[in-house]
């Protein structure tokens, strides 16, 4: 079984507030959980994500607008479907 260290679970349980059809940049999130330097470490913790979709980890993009990576199957490519499909149902 899988363990996840206590930044892991702060990303996690951050993740799990955005609402359908929005976005947080990994910055954003960092910022959130008090750790506003910890960005890249925030991108490692969602691709570390045991549940995506449920757990909306391809509602986090980079800073710029980029989508940045997403570790579900179907990569990229689905994060930017998964995203098209939330913003077209507002």
């Amino acid at each position: 079984m899988q363990t996840y260290s206590n930044f892991e679970k702060l990303v996690f349980e951050e993740i799990d507030k955005i609402p359908y059809g929005k976005t947080k940049s990994y910055k954003e999130i960092a910022e959130a959980i008090g750790k506003p330097k910890s960005f890249r470490a925030v991108a490692n913790a969602c691709g570390k994500n045991p549940i995506p979709i449920i757990r909306p980890c391809h509602r986090v993009i980079c800073s710029d607008g980029s989508i940045g990576g997403y570790s579900a199957s179907g990569g990229t490519r689905l994060k930017s479907i998964l995203l098209k499909i939330e913003s077209n149902s507002e």
